[in-house]
């Protein structure tokens, strides 16, 4: 009898878990790139952030996973500390919905929701359909795991060792509250806990004041999850992760005096038990939130000082971030806010390499190859992330963007290197054998510069904002920049041929500057044709690409 309710007990647990990150995985394909429109884009408003915390983690259905996401938008500075704050408390009323399912007792239907869902996820040959069976399948595995336990379970409530345990929680909070959080810490699900909670109430085997400490406890192990998660991120992911365990541990606090009276009134809204445990569920995130929300910017002032700046190194990547790899439209936005920083630094690679280029400074020199090490790091970096990426299952769209960003950063890296190793080079040539251009050629030299840093802006600009405006204006410039460097050449070759001496001692310098600018050149307008032209890609399997092997994929099956 024992084994077998514990073998309940943990399989009904592991297809509750597993059901719910497949339903949130499916939806999160289903909504993926509007959720971060919807997460990056939030206004100051504290009931719209209150709102779309709840709506986002309804999607998820766990307000760990919306926290995590949180803490890595926060560390890569598409959210302020503000926003976060009021979504991370809405986060914590839409977690209560799982509760609520399960009080209406959406058990009885698990089974044929797990058909539904595998047939549409079996026999659909689209990808937007298949996804919603998965989170249909996920919805149904999530209750059928739930079902499990309940029936598993069901002999307990004739054991009067068991029944004893669950009264000593209405004796001793702390301990309950201990337990919970610890149990909802290691599955990484106050849902999970809720659900187990839930089950033994409707059995009539755990009493409504231990359920609510125990209700306590989940709340308070939630968000621990989090706080892990933002150890190696910047002080702005760990504010946010912190906030999250002070508003349930003040929550808690703020409660736990009146949990009896708190209980009492709960048993008088609500018949059930299930509905009760549900409901104080529910009551208390919405109670928390309404006591927070009002205060959010004096709570933001108070975590920066809780939680003081420290110097960031700049030698690791500033905005990407391993936790949510596995939400692509989330982390190709990360590694395109990490490419923007990476083209920033190699424009302003080009700026210096112009001052040492008319007068030799080995401080700047220095200052160029730190910078050139860095671009190097980072593009290293945001290569692996976005191939790390790439082996999630993702949209067409996803993997185009995948590949472009990737052959972007390939291109900035290049340009890096031609700062290093041939600008710098001549650079210190030209020192050394105190080369001096003629006037002529060095006006022609400057025209060509400026144009080449015009372009490496214009080409920073397209791949901040993509306006077709700009691209049309850099392709422009195309011409010009070719049309320039043959009219040089041919200028060049003409004061050769008239005995211009300091052509004659610079005659190489000059020529591999030519050909850097060219090739320069060269690598920015690929970015742009890049940013433009899907065809340059050559992408080919795409379908196989984007499916990732992915266990619901039909084809997969058939290999």
């Amino acid at each position: 009898m024992g084994s077998e309710i514990i073998l309940s007990v943990i399989g009904g647990m592991g297809l509750l878990l597993y059901g719910m990150h497949i339903m949130s995985e499916g939806l999160q394909k289903i909504a993926g790139h509007r959720l971060r429109d919807a997460m990056g884009s939030l206004t100051q408003n504290k009931i719209i952030s209150l709102i779309v915390g709840a709506l986002i983690t309804v999607l998820f259905q766990s307000s760990t996973a919306t926290t995590v996401i949180l803490v890595g938008l926060a560390n890569a500075s598409i959210i302020t500390l503000k926003q976060t704050l009021g979504i991370i408390l809405g986060a914590d009323i839409g977690t209560t919905v799982t509760a609520q399912l399960i009080a209406l007792k959406v058990t009885e239907i698990a089974l044929p929701v797990v058909g539904i869902g595998a047939t549409i996820v079996f026999f659909s040959k689209r990808d937007k359909y298949r996804r919603i069976g998965q989170a249909i399948l996920g919805f149904g595995l999530l209750f059928l795991g739930l079902k499990i336990m309940a029936d598993g379970m069901y002999p307990l409530r004739d054991s009067q060792f068991f029944k004893d345990i669950l009264l000593q929680m209405s004796d001793n909070p702390l301990l309950a509250i201990f337990v919970a959080a610890l149990f909802t810490f290691l599955v990484h699900s106050s849902a999970a806990t809720i659900g187990i909670m839930m089950v033994l109430a409707m059995q009539g085997m755990l009493p409504l004041v231990s359920a609510i400490y125990l209700m306590y406890g989940a709340n308070i192990g939630t968000s621990f999850t989090a706080v892990l998660s933002s150890l190696s991120s910047t002080r702005e992911a760990q504010r946010v992760a912190t906030a999250h365990v002070i508003f349930k541990a003040a929550g808690v606090l703020v409660f736990l005096p009146f949990t009896i009276p708190f209980a009492e009134f709960m048993q008088s809204i609500a018949s059930g038990p299930g509905f009760q445990v549900a409901n104080a569920h529910t009551f208390f995130n919405i109670a928390i939130a309404f006591i927070f929300l009002p205060f959010t910017s004096y709570f933001a002032v108070l975590l920066e000082k809780i939680v003081p700046e420290r110097k960031e190194r700049s030698t690791e990547p500033r905005y990407l971030d391993d936790s949510l790899i596995g939400t692509p439209s989330i982390a190709i936005g990360l590694a395109l806010k990490e490419i923007i920083y990476i083209s920033d630094n190699t424009v302003k690679m080009l700026k210096e390499v112009k001052k040492v280029l008319e007068s030799y400074n080995s401080d700047l020199v220095e200052s160029i190859l730190k910078t050139e090490n860095r671009v190097d790091r980072h593009t290293l970096a945001t290569r692996q992330y976005l191939t790390q990426v790439l082996r999630n299952p993702i949209s067409k769209e996803e993997f185009t963007k995948c590949l472009r960003l990737i052959n972007t950063v390939n291109e900035l890296e290049k340009i890096g290197d031609i700062v290093e190793k041939n600008l710098l080079y001549l650079a210190e040539s030209r020192k050394i054998n105190n080369a001096k251009f003629s006037e002529e050629g060095n006006k022609e030299l400057e025209i060509m510069y400026s144009n080449i840093f015009k372009l490496a802006n214009m080409v920073n600009n397209i791949i901040m904002t993509n306006d077709s405006r700009m691209t049309y204006n850099a392709l422009c410039l195309q011409e010009e920049i070719t049309d320039l460097e043959f009219r040089s050449r041919i200028s060049h070759i003409q004061r050769l041929s008239k005995g211009v001496v300091e052509s004659e001692n610079t005659s190489a310098i000059h020529l591999e500057l030519i050909n850097a600018y060219l090739k320069i050149a060269q690598h920015l307008f690929q970015i742009i044709e890049i940013a433009n032209d899907p065809e340059i890609l050559d992408i080919k399997n795409i379908d196989e690409f984007c499916n990732g092997g992915n266990i619901f994929d039909v084809n997969s099956f058939k290999q």
